[in-house]
């Protein structure tokens, strides 16, 4: 059959569902009945039963379904964020949370993020400074990319060795670059594959070649990763303290010795109080400015990264808010909604950090990272990245939007919620930083 006829085919059939389920989707809040939760494969929680799954029924849902996209890009759901709950991700969790992200490891990788922190910093300030007036319309969400593309290259497998070139408009090496063109390839294909991976006929006949295209993206991610994977091989012949190796580094250190399986303006007058107009801020400086840590959590809460965790699937029976919940059940966590449950936050619409000063957000539920055994190991990178980059940002410049105009917030579409509008925004450099900045 054409692969035209199928997709007709697979539209009649989607729009069929839509109308026998009434045609419209159900409120978050309302409940299937039990002999409807008891039949379905699938569970959409209201934010008032979130808490209590990842609390009481945490092992029972620590279990991730296995769709045939996500097989084909995880090597069949081995790796630590796809793989099912057991020995052997418990043994890939020890190895994350010890060897590659404990605290001790986060803190030798300060240097790394540091350093990006400041190339970024540079090229800004150079931009800025010649520019008409001395203010430079900049776009944000490159610049953030970038850098925090960079960050995450460099403590994987020390990249910042290869440089890009001088002149190019870019301070991320090329194996940054690659690994940049990697992604941008691969999100369109996953997020379209969640129809591919609910409607059996789409797989069957490959419809659009949907498959083709993601076995050959895994190849030449492959490939990539293999030549990363064998620079830093080569590397370790020349030793080096293991404090200063890089992830892949630590990964080829565990295998050969056998250790384990590797399969606001208020906020501009406190960075500066702490921090002072003589040096850039740094790592060590974070854990002194309360307010960044309140504006870096507020923005987490409006807008995390992924709105829907990666989804989870029960393994027993067990009762939920007292509905039945059978086993192999996905259970799917708007994180997003929940987040913004006004029964929870007070004008959760908002942008309000204070409401995290002195604990005031104690106890309520915020989850950017998941919550329970399978929250991200990487939460502690994250934050000290997000934190370095944004204070950086606000102690060195003064920030103003573009025309006076007021900054667009219309969400994208997509499985990290983009922007609809890339954010831009007028930058100038701040006088008491300038001795600093003309250093760097």
């Amino acid at each position: 059959m054409e692969p035209a006829y199928v997709a007709i085919l697979s539209i009649i059939f989607l729009f069929s569902l839509y109308r026998l389920r009434g045609g419209r989707p159900r409120q978050q809040d309302q409940w299937q009945d039990q002999e409807q939760a008891a039949a379905g494969s699938h569970l959409a929680l209201p934010p008032s039963r979130s808490r209590e799954c990842f609390t009481e029924h945490d092992v029972t849902f620590a279990n991730r379904p296995r769709f045939p996209s996500l097989l084909l890009i995880s090597y069949d759901g081995t790796t630590l964020p796809t793989c099912g709950y057991g020995p052997h991700w418990r043994n890939l969790r020890r190895v994350a949370t010890v060897q590659l992200l404990s605290a001790h490891r986060v803190r030798c990788m300060s240097p790394v993020i540091s350093g990006e922190v400041r190339t970024m910093v540079r090229r800004t300030y150079r931009t800025a400074a010649a520019a008409p007036g001395g203010a430079a319309r900049v776009e944000l969400k490159r610049r953030l990319f970038e850098v925090s593309l960079s960050a995450l290259m460099g403590t994987i497998a020390r990249t910042k060795a290869s440089s890009a070139e001088a002149d190019a408009d870019t301070d991320t090496s090329p194996e940054a670059q690659e690994f940049k063109k990697a992604l941008d390839e691969f999100i369109p294909l996953v997020d379209a594959a969640s129809v591919w991976d609910l409607l059996p006929v789409l797989r069957w006949f490959d419809v659009f070649g949907a498959r083709k295209k993601i076995v050959a993206a895994v190849g030449r991610r492959d490939a990539f990763l293999r030549r990363l994977i064998d620079a830093e091989r080569r590397s370790l012949d020349g030793g080096g303290e293991n404090d200063k190796k890089s992830m892949i580094s630590v990964l080829l250190s565990l295998q050969k010795s056998g250790a384990g399986c590797v399969h606001g303006y208020r906020n501009h007058g406190s960075v500066l109080c702490s921090v002072g107009p003589s040096r850039l801020l740094g790592a060590d400086d974070l854990p002194r400015l309360g307010y960044l840590q309140c504006i870096v959590s507020e923005t987490l809460r409006q807008y995390p990264v992924v709105p829907t965790l990666i989804p989870h699937e029960s393994t027993a029976d067990c009762a939920v808010g007292g509905h039945l919940v059978p086993a192999g059940t996905m259970l799917l966590v708007n994180v997003y909604a929940i987040h913004r449950d006004p029964a929870a936050w007070a004008d959760p619409a908002a942008f309000r950090p204070e409401r995290f000063e002195g604990g005031g957000a104690e106890g309520r539920l915020l989850m950017p990272f998941g919550m329970g055994r399978r929250k991200c190991p990487g939460e502690t990178l994250a934050l000290r990245t997000l934190g370095l980059v944004l204070g950086t940002l606000i102690q060195c410049f003064d920030w103003d939007t573009v025309g006076g105009a007021e900054v667009d917030m219309a969400e994208g579409v997509g499985i990290t919620l983009p922007r609809a509008v890339p954010l831009e925004a007028m930058c100038r450099p701040r006088q008491a930083m300038l001795d600093v900045l003309q250093k760097l």
